[in-house]
């Protein structure tokens, strides 16, 4: 079996050395220690001298090494189910079932997404309002997963209208916690904005820690952002795993035990070009954030990405939605059309709410891999997670009792880091980069469709006026190709009242 030295690295962390420090005291050469940080082994007079200097035993510094891809190696593979709630359209299944995953139960409310539901999932339970539902309607399955309602708690509507989980949709919630209890599912998967970590000062996601670890559940949370799991949008989202009774299985379904690098210049994906050089459509690399918009022009929202096509400027479309997204094109188009409806307007809300399947489709991977191998990490103490995730070696400890702490108190404020653990008798919680150990790249000039769309699509002199307004009073800078194409259009108006 392999050996690791992260329980050294925990140490030295927890106790103030330094590796220079740890040198001058044991004499130990600067290739030795660079073995040490490779996991190569070293002879027993090196752990010995290490032992000693630090006045601890020789299974403080060195353990088994966790290898959550490795130890499945040969393993028949297990099936599992999953129920879902606030399903929206199927965005979780979809990631779950391509790891083999099996849908029995799904509960959405929205009329338009259950369509999309039936027509994709025929032979699934599908119930509407979960506030109506009773317990006993619900399957056995091994996981649940849901993203409950999100407007309460984003940052976007502003601090007037973030009630957080005291409104009508966030607070959907207490309902879902309620049925767990009841239930008790070995594994609970949600998703929501990352602004979920500061709603109501950080009072609402403490109490989330709360009433999950309250109920046995050893909790895991990381932000990650869509856009380095293979699709060209930045979509941060919190991740939440709660995992009954195992730690170790909650934090390794979100915490890779690679060291994991900052991406550098986050900015630059919204202003490089992501199209060959003299070609159209052009893009940048990277799209902005997808919302649960309308299909009408605004002319006020500096923060769409639009296309730049010879004809014109345009905004995406919902096929392109779908692809940011990680569904496949016409996910979300019903199979009879009825010329009243605003289909657009009804696919851009559907795609903006839902959950980015690439991701979702990475988590459900280290999932299943996880239950697994549920009794062997069952044995794996938290100071073992903390030495194996490089991330968490230099995690803070909560210094407050979880249990015990009133997260109604309207006067106090909490900071929640972007990742962290949490079970019986410990929180602990680091700033974690958004991406997985291995990003994927991905180009939003590729997903873009190359041929004219649809007249509506394309915006009008007024809109594009609007627009340049708008960004000009809150010192916006725009995608230059972009900043280019809208001062054209916009010229137009110009031109016409001239005329």
């Amino acid at each position: 079996m392999a050996l690791t030295y992260n329980r050294l690295w925990l140490l030295l962390n927890e106790r103030g050395v330094t590796l220079a420090d740890l040198r001058e005291g044991t004499r130990l050469s600067r290739a030795t220690i660079a073995r040490l940080r490779k996991d190569m082994p070293v002879n027993s007079t090196t752990l010995a001298r290490i032992c000693e200097y630090l006045d601890c035993r020789l299974d403080d510094i060195v353990t088994s090494k966790l290898d959550l891809e490795q130890s499945f190696v040969g393993r028949t593979s297990e099936k599992f189910e999953i129920n879902s709630f606030f399903s929206g359209i199927g965005g979780f299944e979809l990631g779950f079932e391509s790891e083999g995953f099996s849908t029995r139960f799904q509960c959405e409310i929205d009329e338009y997404c259950q369509s999309v539901l039936g027509r994709h999932w025929p032979e699934v339970e599908l119930h509407g309002d979960i506030s109506a539902l009773d317990v006993a309607q619900i399957p056995n399955a091994d996981v649940w997963v849901g993203g409950f309602p999100c407007q309460d708690v984003s940052v976007a509507r502003g601090k007037s209208e973030r009630l957080g989980l005291k409104g009508a949709r966030s607070g959907l919630f207490h309902q879902f916690s309620q049925l767990i209890q009841d239930r008790r599912p070995k594994v609970i998967v949600l998703e929501n904005v990352a602004g979920l970590l500061s709603s109501n000062h950080g009072r609402d996601f403490g109490y989330i820690l709360q009433r999950m670890t309250g109920l046995g559940y050893s909790v895991a949370w990381r932000v990650l952002n869509s856009r380095y799991f293979g699709v060209p949008q930045s979509r941060p989202r919190t991740y939440v795993v709660c995992w009954r009774g195992v730690g170790a299985a909650a934090g390794l379904s979100l915490f890779e035990e690679e060291k994991i690098r900052v991406p550098k210049d986050q900015r630059h994906g919204f202003i490089e070009i992501g199209t060959p050089a003299n070609a159209y459509p052009i893009t940048p690399k990277v799209a902005y954030c997808l919302a649960a918009t309308s299909g009408r022009h605004t002319g006020t929202d500096w923060s769409r990405t639009y296309v730049i096509c010879r004809e014109g400027v345009r905004r995406m479309t919902p096929i392109e939605y779908e692809r940011l997204q990680g569904f496949p094109d016409d996910w979300t188009l019903p199979d009879s059309v009825n010329d009243n409806m605003d289909y657009d307007s009804l696919r851009y809300k559907a795609v903006g709410n839902a959950v980015t399947v690439p991701v979702i489709r990475w988590l459900a991977h280290r999932v299943k891999l996880a239950l697994q191998q549920e009794v062997e990490l069952s044995k794996i103490q938290i100071a073992d997670l903390r030495s194996a995730i490089p991330t968490l070696r230099k995690a803070a400890q909560f210094d407050y009792d979880l249990a015990e702490t009133d997260f109604y108190d309207a006067r106090q404020t909490w900071k929640w880091a972007n990742s962290g653990i949490a079970g019986a008798g410990y929180v602990w919680q680091a700033m974690t980069p958004p991406t997985p150990a291995h990003p994927i790249e991905s180009n939003l000039g590729d997903l873009v469709l190359n041929e004219p769309q649809n007249q509506k699509y394309y915006l009008t002199p007024n809109a594009a006026e609007g627009i340049l307004r708008r960004c000009s009073a809150q010192r916006r800078t725009l995608f230059a190709p972009l900043d280019e194409a809208l001062r054209k259009l916009s010229a137009e108006n110009v031109v016409n009242v001239t005329d």
